[in-house]
């Protein structure tokens, strides 16, 4: 029992020699902070802008942070007093400025635009017939409807076709009653009639097998039909049956679909920078992206929208059709450029300002031009050289800060 008592109290005594030391430690660990306390102060800064003074404690006005003393040994304290105020830089970084380096870039810009589905008017075909005539039978009878190349059009009856049919026949016989003939010119000038008669025929419009139909029944096609050219749809009809036709009369206006064209709106401050052979990407419906070249740009803007005409053709696989609405995406741009953030220009209307790093949290104000902008970063084509380190952003804080120093000074 003595023993334990014993151990008890050496335990207490031990404990009370580690609360003296503690007590006395922290006691004259903080005589530094009260000999700073009983230094003599000087003035007062502000912390983010040293340059503003005051004879006395308080808010600053700028900035709304608490007056830090300077001491009359030189040394500064902190609004607490009890800690080393920051340098400018770290006070540009409390701020959130940032620096970066100018350096040369190769930008790809993006420009985009609101496009349209066309028919491709090189691929588009006019039908009319070459001799005066009459509509029998209409096949391809309403617009918008799709034809292959080959199908039947309408059919027609013209007395001149028929009177040429008559002497296609009627040379036919002439070449044939003179082979027997031992008379060389006159079986030369028959078969030249023959010639000439079925070149008639032809330019007439009439088929190989029309015009072999007729030479091997030996009677004229009453009734001639007329075939589509090409495969696509009709995008205007003006053939009805019982109707009159002469030459002049356009029958009917087909649209070739395997390539067509998409016409892009460009505003008139973009047009510099498209040019002929410009890739493109085009999306249209809400489909996958198709690369393009710009083969066409028109001559004029348009009054009305003062957009610029961009053309661009495109094969179609059966699913682009006219007016559809385009997304295109032209590519522009590759040159080396400076370029540098937007928010790194002050833009004053009439001067533009960078804020070059002169170390040490000191910086330059320099005038600088620039070019043309690309998203957020813009070129600076005059006032910066690469390598140079600027004012990534922050720069309204550096700009204010500087006009304050000015007017204080």
């Amino acid at each position: 029992m003595m023993k334990l008592l014993k151990t008890i109290l050496i335990l207490l005594f031990v404990a009370g020699l580690l609360a003296a030391g503690f007590g006395y430690g922290r006691w004259y660990s903080t005589r530094p902070a009260n000999n700073t306390r009983q230094r003599k102060v000087a003035y007062y800064v502000d912390p983010m802008h040293t340059w503003y003074r005051s004879d006395h404690a308080g808010i600053a006005p700028d900035c709304g942070m608490k007056l830090v003393p300077v001491y009359s040994d030189g040394t500064q304290g902190s609004s607490d007093d009890g800690g080393v105020m920051p340098s400018p830089a770290e006070r540009q970084q409390l701020v959130g400025v940032r620096y970066e380096l100018a350096a040369w870039s190769t930008h790809i810009d993006q420009l985009h635009a609101v496009g349209k589905v066309t028919p491709d008017e090189t691929k588009t075909v006019r039908i009319q017939a070459r001799t005066d005539g009459w509509i029998d039978t209409v096949v391809a009878d309403f617009t918008g409807k799709h034809i292959n190349q080959g199908d039947p059009l309408f059919t027609f009856y013209s007395p001149e076709l028929r009177a040429s049919q008559q002497e296609f026949l009627l040379a036919i016989k002439a070449s044939r009653s003179m082979q027997a003939s031992s008379m060389q010119d006159s079986m030369t000038n028959s078969q030249a009639l023959l010639d000439a008669s079925r070149r008639r025929l032809q330019l007439l419009k009439m088929t190989p097998e029309q015009i072999d139909e007729v030479e091997r029944t030996g009677k004229p096609l009453a009734s001639i039909t007329v075939f589509s050219p090409i495969s696509g749809y009709i995008l205007a009809r003006n053939a009805f049956p019982g109707q009159r036709i002469t030459p002049e009369t356009e029958l009917y206006t087909l649209a070739d679909e395997s390539q067509v064209w998409v016409v892009a709106d460009v505003f008139e401050a973009d047009a510099p920078r498209i040019f002929a052979g410009q890739t493109a990407s085009i999306s249209i419906a809400g489909g996958p992206r198709v690369a393009a070249k710009v083969s066409y740009i028109q001559p004029q803007v348009d009054p009305v929208t003062h957009t610029l005409k961009v053309r661009m053709a495109l094969p179609n696989p059966g699913r682009l059709k006219p007016d559809m609405y385009a997304d295109v995406e032209f590519e522009s741009g590759g040159a080396r450029k400076l370029m540098v953030p937007a928010e790194a220009v002050l833009d004053a209307g009439t001067s533009k300002t960078m804020f070059i790093d002169a170390g040490e949290g000191r910086y330059v104000i320099r005038q600088v031009e620039t070019g043309e902008r690309a998203g957020d970063r813009v070129e600076i084509v005059r006032g910066l050289q690469a390598g140079e380190r600027y004012a990534a952003s922050g720069v309204f804080l550096l700009n204010s800060e500087s006009q304050m120093k000015a007017a204080a000074q």
